[in-house]
Parts: structure tokens; sequence; C-alpha cells
């Protein structure tokens, strides 16, 4: 059913891109060249990400290739997300593709030896089990199998980047972060005038600073066509709702997670999950430090001239350019909302929950 909607939705899925290093570094000393004569250009997305993720962990990741058997026949594209667990510790999700809830080849444990991340475990595939051994040198993951079949693969990382990252607002949007002040911005419960927002501007995005409270938009909202971009940090050691947690919540009471739930299994408390309502139909967070993006529309409950509610509010969300719910039903408020009357407008309300998670170009579109 998962794949079904996936190849139903092809327009969204990432844009997997395999240039390696020495391309992408080409690319972008060619754009600091024009840039002279052509003005101020983007960062290459690939590269920054690929600077983020390896300045954090150079093992960590997205890991792409093919495995095959000892006789040389081919078994076709293995892929692996790999995790930071901190203290030298990790864990390799071995799948067949990307962006699956189907069973794992493997779960693998792995630890750093000086330059070297070693794995092993268990693996199944259709019928047949094996151990695999494995490791992580030089840019490049590689390994073997034994047991009922013998083989061995390789693989190369690999950068996936969401389709609408970078994406710029369209005529008519109303834009809430420009990377450059917090003007459309105040700290939730907060009188006026005290409302001040205390957040950090960081390299054109806006960064929480724990303990100083959530924030929310002055203007109010109903219906919308929400973009908003955000990388959750580098915290290792941290587990659960400690990683990287915040969240985006609709008309201040709707949220959508934020949260470093890469390679995890996607629940409703996780990464593209509405809070304790609805689990996304495919686990799409992409590993810490990288940019991801939103994609949301939003429409608000209805409610007849006696104030009955007559159909309950619904987000489709589109994580990193696959659709992980489509017209889910909220029907109330998730936990930690701003409460208040489900009849009224409300805000886009951004989440405090004690971690450096980051946020740039938001804009919305009413409907």
């Amino acid at each position: 059913m998962v794949q079904e909607v996936i190849r139903k939705n092809k327009e969204y899925r990432f844009l997997i891109n395999r240039f390696k290093i020495i391309t992408m570094v080409l690319a972008f000393v060619l754009s600091v060249l024009l840039s002279s004569c052509a003005g101020p250009l983007a960062v290459d997305p690939v590269l920054e990400a690929r600077t983020a993720i390896e300045s954090a962990d150079a093992a960590m990741g997205d890991w792409e290739g093919s495995w095959k058997l000892e006789d040389e026949s081919d078994l076709g594209q293995m892929v692996t997300q790999v995790i930071a667990l901190g203290k030298g510790k990790y864990r390799a999700k071995v799948l067949g593709e990307f962006d699956t809830r189907e069973e794992p080849i493997a779960v693998l444990e792995g630890r750093r030896d000086g330059a070297v991340v070693r794995f092993t475990g268990p693996g199944r595939y259709e019928y047949t089990e094996f151990q695999i051994e494995a490791a992580i040198k030089d840019g490049q993951f590689s390994g073997s199998f034994t047991g009922d079949t013998v083989g061995s693969f390789a693989l190369e990382r690999v950068i996936r980047i969401s389709p609408t990252l970078g994406e710029k607002p369209p005529k008519g949007a109303i834009i809430l972060f420009n990377g450059k002040d917090f003007k459309e911005w105040k700290h939730t419960n907060k009188k006026e005038g005290e409302d001040e927002v205390k957040w950090e501007l960081v390299d054109g995005a806006m960064r929480v600073k724990p303990g100083t409270g959530s924030i929310i938009t002055r203007k109010q909202f109903t219906d919308v066509r929400l973009h908003v971009e955000f990388r959750t940090p580098f915290m290792p050691e941290a587990r659960g709702q400690g990683r990287g947690n915040s969240g985006v919540y609709l008309q201040g009471r709707y949220e959508v997670q934020v949260l470093d739930s890469y390679g995890l299994e996607g629940e409703d408390n996780e990464c593209g999950g509405i809070y304790k309502v609805g689990a996304p139909i495919v686990n799409m967070c992409a590993p810490p430090t990288q940019w991801q993006t939103y994609d949301i529309i939003f429409r608000a409950p209805r409610f007849d001239g006696a104030g009955n509610k007559v159909s309950e509010p619904t987000l489709t969300v589109v994580h990193n350019g696959v659709k992980v719910h489509e017209k889910t039903e909220a029907r109330g408020p998730t936990t930690a909302s701003l409460g208040g009357k489900a009849t009224e407008p409300g805000g886009i309300y951004l989440q405090d929950h004690g971690n450096l998670v980051q946020y740039r170009n938001i804009w919305l579109v009413e409907l």
C-alpha cells in the first residue's frame, strides 16, 4: 500500500543527486566565479547538506549502491541509513530502497575504530538468512555477507534534497520570515510590548533559543498553504523526544511534529507525524543538520450557523517532497497547543522544546 501511494506521487519524490564530490566542488567554484557578474547566487543545496552532515559525523546519513552474490550475480539496489548514536556508536538500517515501510534487510550495530566504523549483524532477504560484516572507510561503505547465501556490497554516500527546498513564494503570498527579522512574530503568552522575539538570527535562519518560549505569528489565519524549512541539530547521545524537538502548529492548535527521527519507524510523535493523531505514510526525515521542508495544506474546522462543528480540520503534509498525509483529520487540538476557540483564526506557532532547531523561508498563501 505504501509503495502504491508513493508510486502515485512520483512528483513528490526526493531528487536523488549522485554527483561525486569533485563535481559539486567544481560547480560551487564556478558559481562563485560567476557571482561577480551575475549577482549573488544561492549556496548549492547538495554541497550545503553534504558539508553539514560530514562536519557533524562523516559516517552518518544515506548510502546507496548494489549487492551481488559470490558468482557476480547482481541482487540489485541496496541502500543504508546510518544513524549516529554518540560515543562512537552507530546503527545502520539496510534496505532495498529508500522511503518505504517494508521490513529492513538488516539492522546493523556499529562502532568507531579509529578512522573506520565497523558494523555487524544478521540479515534476512526473502527466504535466506546471513551474517553481515561491513565498514565505512575512506568515504566508502562496503561489506560481505555469509550464510544461506554469500556475497558482497559496495555503497557510496548520496545526498537527497527536497524538491521544494528554497522554493520562492508565489505572487500574493504572505512572507512570514525573510531571514532578516522577527517583525511578523511574537512570543506566546506574553503581554503586548513584552513579546519581542528572543530567538536568534543565524545565517538567514531563525534558531530556537531554549527557555525563551515558543513564538507565533502576529497575523492569524484559517485555511492556508504553508511552506516552511527547518533543520534539527546534531544530538547523537539524545533519544526520543529529546532529540531535535520542535513543532509547527496550524491555527495555533494542530501540530506537525519536528524531530530528529532519521532512520526510525515514523510514528505519530516523530517527524512528519501529526502529533498523536496520525503517523506519516512513510518516514521522510533527513539526517540532522540537513535542511528539510514541510509543505502543508490546512483546512480549518467548519461550523454551522448555530456553532455546531460540521467538519473536522484536515492537514495534507508533504515532507521533503513526499506526501505523508492527505486530508488527515485532527479531531481536537494536539498536545501543547495554545487552545482557544476553533471557530476563530489562529497563528502559525513554532515550538520551543529546548533544542536548537532552526527555521527559514517561511511563507503561506491564504486559501
